[in-house]
Order: C-alpha cells, then sequence, then structure tokens
C-alpha cells in the first residue's frame, strides 16, 4: 500500500489516525510536529505517496510544512487536517497544492476514506464551511 508521513501534535490524534491508516496496510512513519516531519521527508528523499497533516503545531505549522514539501517533492500528495476554522480557511489558499482539509474531530471511517481518495486522486467534495457545520 502506500507511505504516510503523519505529522500530528496531540499523541491521541496521532495515534488514533496512524493506527487507522496501518488497519489499510499503509506504512506510516508518524511525527509529532511540522519540523520533525520536514527532516523526515529529507531523510526519505521525499519517498512517501502522502503527507497528513495537522495545521495547527508548535515548531512548524501545517501549511509551511505543506509548502515546502510541495517545493521540494511535488509528486508527494498532501492532505490536512484542522480543528480550527480559521485554520482551514487558511489552507484553502493553496488548492493548487493541497488536496484537501479535513475538519477535526473526525471518524476512523472519515479519515481513512480521505486519504483513500487523496492516494486514488480523485477530487475531494467540495463542501462549504457552512455545510460542515451544519447550518
Amino acid at each position: 500500500m502506500a507511505r504516510i508521513l503523519l505529522a500530528e501534535d496531540d499523541p491521541s490524534v496521532r495515534e488514533f489516525v496512524a493506527r487507522a491508516l496501518e488497519m489499510d496496510g499503509h506504512a506510516v512513519l508518524a511525527t509529532e510536529d511540522g519540523g520533525l516531519a520536514a527532516e523526515a521527508i529529507l531523510e526519505h528523499d521525499g519517498a512517501f505517496d502522502l503527507l497528513l497533516s495537522d495545521i495547527k503545531m508548535p515548531v512548524m505549522d501545517g501549511i509551511a510544512l505543506a509548502l515546502r514539501v510541495a517545493d521540494q517533492y511535488p509528486d508527494v500528495t498532501i492532505l490536512l487536517m484542522t480543528g480550527f476554522a480559521d485554520q482551514r480557511e487558511r489552507a484553502h489558499g493553496l488548492d493548487a497544492l493541497v488536496h484537501d482539509v479535513v475538519p477535526k474531530p473526525f471518524t476512523l471511517a472519515d479519515i481513512r476514506a480521505k486519504v483513500k481518495e487523496a492516494l486514488d486522486g480523485r477530487p475531494a467534495e467540495a463542501e462549504t464551511l457552512a455545510q460542515q457545520l451544519g447550518a
């Protein structure tokens, strides 16, 4: 299956997501912030199919990480996650670089489906923030 680089500063979310993706047979390298993820992608010379990163993290946020990865390794698909609506809107300026932004909280099925979409190269469903918030 796919090689996935995961950057998530919350240990419980990081473990939940890593286990969910490993259930689908993916090899997951989990890091606790964007700085460590940037080091890991360099160390592995970009040999990942997907970068799955939280947006709001210490050291280097997910948007800075996405910009760096897209510049150095344009073949790596990028999927971001966030629990903050303002961060989600910030990421939408990166539409050409980022496959989608997954809103938190999400279920096991949600994250597995979004990763599958990203890896399959299908466009993510367009959904407004109002629809996501149930308005």
